[in-house]
């Protein structure tokens, strides 16, 4: 069965946007072939995303998980129904207020890959939820100041078993197995 994953690029104070949601701060930073090999494990691992539905339940340019590139299925959560939506190949999944059901259908569909949790509010809450296999993260040498916190408002303790720790370039590269 699938690994649930919070996988995300975050700023060393640990925001994953600015105040205003933008991620144009992650780019730019020097890498190296050892960089993006770590970044490319990750992505072949992925078969289906969970996310959060804009407010009109479309799919923007700047809201297309992994800018395109990952052509898995992707499940939006949201607070009133919507038929699935069919953007490039991929299809968004609209799910209804259950967080369990879109991460099992997220499951489901991905088969024996993972399932990558995108977004602060939707990680925090799977976590609580006991649904965290892994977390990933690459850390980018930037203090941002204020944003978009990943973890900030958890309210809980989560215990974390370091799996793998990379730095090359810029990049410090961190994955965690959740202590269940």
């Amino acid at each position: 069965m699938a690994k649930v994953i919070i996988h995300a690029t975050i700023t060393l104070d640990g925001f994953m946007a600015d105040t205003n949601g933008g991620i144009d701060w992650m780019f730019g930073f020097s890498s190296v072939d050892e960089d993006e090999a770590v970044v490319s494990k990750v992505m072949k691992e992925l078969g289906a995303v969970v996310g959060g539905a804009n407010k009109t339940q479309t799919i923007e340019e700047g809201e297309i998980p992994y800018g395109g590139m990952l052509k898995v299925p992707v499940f939006e959560m949201t607070h009133e129904a919507h038929e699935p939506v069919e953007r490039d190949g991929t299809t968004y999944t609209f799910v209804v207020n259950d967080i369990t059901h879109a991460v099992e259908a997220a499951k489901a569909a991905a088969g024996d890959k993972s399932v990558a949790l995108l977004g602060g509010s939707i990680s925090r809450q799977c976590l609580k939820l006991g649904l965290v296999d892994e977390i990933q993260l690459h850390v980018v040498p930037l203090l941002l100041g204020d944003g978009i916190s990943l973890f900030g408002g958890l309210g809980q303790r989560i215990k974390l078993e370091r799996i793998e720790t990379d730095a090359f370039a810029s990049e410090t590269h961190l994955r965690y197995r959740v202590v269940k």
